[in-house]
């Protein structure tokens, strides 16, 4: 009954939609789960409720009529969940523009949750076999007493059992990861080749080679659209773009990477250039296609992109195994960049802001110590996606204007931090936006935003207030809603902009917004935004 009544909690909707695969590893979980709290509950009954009712043991006849009672209730409860499920499905689907499930695609869902709740349940009994192997073993030798042995017993098996898989599981998966990845970087994406210009890390002048630049700062350096090309596209002159990057080959250590950016900065003239962008990347070094085009084609062209690498891993492992590692880079690159910048006179210094995506944001706010050191170093933030984790987004929504929602809060009138979860709440608040402009860009259906360990025994804001957004059909229920929100990092980039973690074209208005460029109009909005729309799949892939 436990495992069934978890199972079916873990067929009701979540964030986004979720295909059988996913439906059934968060299944079988939850249905494992259910099945040890139910073992939980009937010992207990067994042990202290069991003797106190004159009618308990029933007769074995009635017995069987209550388990066969039980069997039929599970059984066509799953079928009705399993049509439900696939209804809600339908219904996120066809709210986000994906392809809707059917029933029989879904029933497969059933079969895999079984295979996975069956494994989590042999491996369970696998350690309560051990642990029981251990109590005998005390009893025998050593004459424990009964109890004492089965609680050292227990207490045995789950330290090594923890050790193994804190210490020597996680270092030798992380070093294997580190390995593969390693591996995967070495690699050069289809189409980018070695830039010739100037302007651009990697090419002949370049003092950061080609080839050290790894997978991904290939792909950016490569990438990027001509002034010839931006001057079509806005209809404005243009210059040529500057692209810096530094891949973890670039140098041997951080500080020596950094000195790369900075005498690169120094040579592509980009002190000279109207605006500076500082990008702390995703794990890999990652940095969105979308918002390299949109910084260059609003500034068209008078602007300077600035990244590094620090990791081999992609983003989810990297905030898995080592968070702090993001912070650290964030802030290495933000200082070296704006230690140079402040040499410069104050009249010729370009514009400095800061850009982060998803992992990018948690480097770049790891780069500052609160919102006053961010508005005495640069001119504007945009952090788009931002993880539930990162400490300076939790401390703003947790002290959010009362009767403002956790899905897009206002902090202190939206004075200088904002938050929006399309392009419209960009531009919602009337007030004053001082510079410089922080802004955050979250929507309600994005789990990066919204996951949290606190989702296990608790429910958050954002899923009690339950306005018409992306997730108002969804239901917290303590433990499910944590593999439900789990399972859907697994989809959050797969699914149209304007929802999950693919935030599309509204990068454009936030940076807009951010930047606040004189005299800009609507117009110039919609004339980037087809621009962008023109150079999807330009710069590279999304993720």
């Amino acid at each position: 009954m436990g495992a069934t009544l978890f199972l079916w909690m873990s067929l009701t909707p979540s964030l986004l939609p979720r295909d059988w695969m996913f439906q059934g590893l968060i299944g079988g979980i939850s249905a494992a789960i259910g099945h040890g709290i139910g073992i939980v509950v009937a010992a207990a009954a067994r042990r202290w409720l069991a003797p106190r009712l004159a009618f308990w043991p029933p007769s074995t006849l009635v017995q069987t009529r209550i388990r066969l009672g039980i069997y039929t209730i599970c059984a066509v409860g799953t079928v009705l969940m399993l049509v439900a499920a696939v209804r809600w499905q339908s219904q996120i689907a066809d709210y986000m523009g994906t392809v809707p499930p059917t029933v029989l695609g879904y029933s497969r869902t059933i079969v895999l949750s079984a295979v996975i709740g069956l494994v989590i349940l042999a491996t369970a009994r696998g350690l309560r076999d051990e642990s029981r192997w251990v109590a005998g073993l005390l009893i025998r030798r050593w004459r424990f007493p009964r109890r004492a042995a089965v609680a050292v017993g227990v207490v045995v098996v789950a330290l090594v059992t923890y050790l193994f898989v804190a210490g020597i599981g996680v270092r030798v998966g992380y070093a294997a990861l580190n390995w593969a990845f390693s591996a995967q970087n070495d690699t050069t994406r289809d189409g980018a080749v070695r830039p010739t210009l100037p302007e651009k890390s990697g090419s002949p002048a370049s003092k950061a080679s080609w080839e050290s630049l790894g997978f991904e700062g290939r792909n950016f350096v490569s990438g990027g659209v001509r002034a010839s090309e931006l001057s079509r596209l806005t209809g404005r002159p243009a210059k040529e773009p500057i692209r810096v990057y530094a891949g973890l080959e670039t140098a041997d250590d951080t500080d020596a990477r950094m000195r790369v950016i900075v005498d690169e900065l120094e040579r592509t003239g980009a002190f000279d250039r109207k605006t500076l962008v500082v990008i702390p990347t995703t794990g890999t070094g990652w940095v969105n296609p979308t918002a390299a085009q949109t910084m260059e084609l609003v500034a068209d062209g008078d602007s300077a992109l600035v990244a590094a690498q620090y990791s081999y891993l992609p983003s989810w492992l990297s905030f898995v195994a080592d968070r702090q590692a993001a912070a650290d880079a964030g802030r290495a690159l933000v200082t070296a960049v704006h230690d140079r910048w402040l040499t410069k006179p104050a009249e010729h210094r370009p514009k400095l802001f800061v850009y982060g995506e998803s992992l990018g944001t948690q480097a770049g706010e790891g780069a500052f110590d609160g919102l006053a050191e961010i508005r005495d170093t640069v001119d504007g933030v945009l952090w788009v996606g931002p993880p539930n984790s990162n400490p300076l987004w939790r401390s703003l929504t947790d002290r959010r204007d009362p009767g403002t929602p956790e899905t897009e809060p206002t902090y202190a009138d939206g004075l200088v931090v904002r938050f929006a979860n399309d392009a419209e709440g960009i531009t919602r608040n009337p007030r004053e936006w001082l510079s410089p402009r922080v802004l955050y860009i979250q929507h309600p259906s994005d789990p990066v935003v919204w996951w949290s360990t606190d989702l296990l025994f608790s429910e958050p804001d954002w899923l009690a207030e339950r306005t018409a957004d992306d997730a108002s059909a969804m239901r917290w229920y303590p433990i499910v809603t944590f593999w439900q929100v789990s399972a859907d990092l697994g989809n959050a980039a797969g699914v149209p902009d304007g929802h999950g973690h693919n935030y599309g074209t509204q990068i454009l208005d936030g940076w807009v917004a951010v930047t606040n460029p004189d005299g800009w109009t609507a117009a110039d909005t919609q004339r980037i935004r087809n621009a962008l729309n023109e150079l999807r799949g330009h710069d590279g892939p999304e993720k």
